[in-house]
């Protein structure tokens, strides 16, 4: 294609071999055809495709890790920008920092960073893309430690909405480094991610214990109680679920409904044993596994639950605390999914997560202690997909009595209507609007949660 020139990267139209492939996204039930798949190879091929689609009037979608649940990721009849190729990462152990190109995969950045112990807080599923997860904060196993991933942001390589290639950082273009740390991808595309890295691993002590689905409310108000003393070198995550159908668990228990903690430590043995006892004594499980595992097992523990092909739709919340209205809300809408693959989950942020101050990034939630939900519908075939969505909607909706506003982690939105964009943002929803206005004006890229330049 002429109007590419220069570009250095494959060009796919409709028809062309590896067109079909190229376009399938994570969640199955968004079936986009682009008119144009520009798979770049640097952040020149970026630049040139943006220019590209802004001349030619095309709506541009940007592809990293495909996980968009909103299907933001593709587009009918504009042109997709795969990152794909650019998912190198580079690690400098002595400086414990790692370049990361914006199309890795989380699996890309632990397989490197892991080779000398070290880690960013990231997600915690390993075919994630780092660009879309970090854009939006970047939350999971590490957080209570470490922080979200773009507390350990030092500088982004990204293009603009013009077609230039620009640095980011606190000694450039500060404002856009604000902006992207949270912001998610309203501001251009991001090439490449410089992270500061932390010791991790790479070995972890993982524990899952289970009970069953009319033990929730003391689940839940176990894991309240239990966040008070618990170590920074553990975190745990609460779930509402279905039981595998592994070798660890009775055989009259597999794909039961039920409740889980799952409890990873970062420090000693003894000290992530001491935790799993505590849990025991108060409340013994129907059942549990604890192990030592590689922390990139992991990150890849919930990789076949969430595996590319299904039909997915999710709503999150912010809570300030478990109380007892909370928790009797969710256990009765737990009690009501349909597909035993739907899941909710409760993620406890706090410690590294409540020591960064407010205003320091754009990130949409403030920093005090919380707990962050997730209603995650999850169905394998489309037609259980419109069960699960009145489920989620109805779980989120009678929930909100009991949480921080409409607001909620962007990275949790399927739908993402003006209103629940700017609760989320808050007073920051201003700051980021001139922001936009600045290094996008025209709103070039919208297919996010988007925010209006002002």
């Amino acid at each position: 294609m002429t109007e590419l020139a220069g570009f250095s990267g494959t060009v796919l139209t409709p028809g062309q071999d590896g067109y079909d492939d190229a376009r399938r996204l994570w969640n199955a039930q968004h079936d986009r055809r682009p008119a144009v798949i520009a798979q770049v190879r640097s952040a020149a091929d970026v630049a040139i495709a943006v220019r590209y689609g802004v001349e030619n009037g095309l709506e541009i979608a940007v592809r990293g890790g495909s996980h968009s649940i909103s299907g933001a990721s593709s587009v009918d009849d504009g042109l997709m920008i795969d990152l794909t190729s650019l998912n190198g990462v580079s690690v400098d152990a002595e400086a414990r920092l790692a370049r990361v190109g914006g199309g890795a995969l989380l699996r890309d950045l632990d397989g490197a960073t892991q080779e000398h112990g070290l880690a960013v807080p990231a997600g915690v599923i390993s075919h994630t893309g780092v660009g879309g997860l970090t854009l939006g904060g970047g939350m999971g196993w590490l957080t209570r430690k470490y922080g979200l991933s773009i507390d350990n942001l030092e500088s982004v390589q990204l293009v603009s909405a013009d077609g230039s290639i620009l640095r980011a950082a606190e000694d450039e273009n500060p404002d856009l480094f604000w902006g992207v740390r949270g912001g998610g991808g309203n501001f251009g595309v991001v090439t490449e991610f410089e992270f500061r890295l932390h010791e991790a691993g790479p070995m972890v002590h993982y524990g899952l214990q289970f009970w069953t689905v009319d033990q929730g409310a003391e689940v839940l108000r176990l894991a309240r109680d239990l966040f008070a003393t618990l170590p920074t070198d553990v975190n745990v995550v609460i779930t509402a679920l279905n039981a595998p159908p592994a070798p660890f668990v009775p055989e009259e228990m597999h794909f039961a409904p039920g409740y889980g903690l799952v409890i990873v430590g970062f420090g000693s043995p003894e000290e992530h044993a001491g935790v799993l006892e505590q849990i025991r004594t108060a409340l013994p499980p129907i059942f549990e596994f604890a192990t030592p595992m590689p922390y990139v097992a992991l990150q890849q523990s919930l990789d076949e639950p969430n595996a590319w092909g299904h039909y997915s739709y999710e709503k999150g919340s912010y809570l300030e605390e478990l109380t007892d209205g909370a928790i009797e809300v969710i256990t009765q809408q737990v009690a009501q999914k349909v597909s035993p693959m739907s899941a909710t989950l409760i993620y406890r942020l706090d410690k590294a997560y409540s020591g960064v101050d407010d205003d320091a990034t754009a990130f949409g939630g403030e920093r005090s202690d919380r707990f962050a939900l997730f209603i995650v519908g999850h169905t394998a075939v489309p037609e259980l997909l419109a069960a699960e969505q009145q489920w989620v909607r109805g779980f989120w909706e009678a929930l909100q009595p009991h949480t921080v506003g409409i607001g909620s982690y962007v990275n949790g939105m399927t739908e993402s209507d003006d209103d629940r964009i700017k609760a989320s943002y808050g007073p920051k929803y201003e700051r980021l609007q001139q922001i936009k206005a600045k290094y996008d004006p025209d709103n070039v890229f919208h297919r996010n949660q988007n925010i209006k330049p002002a």
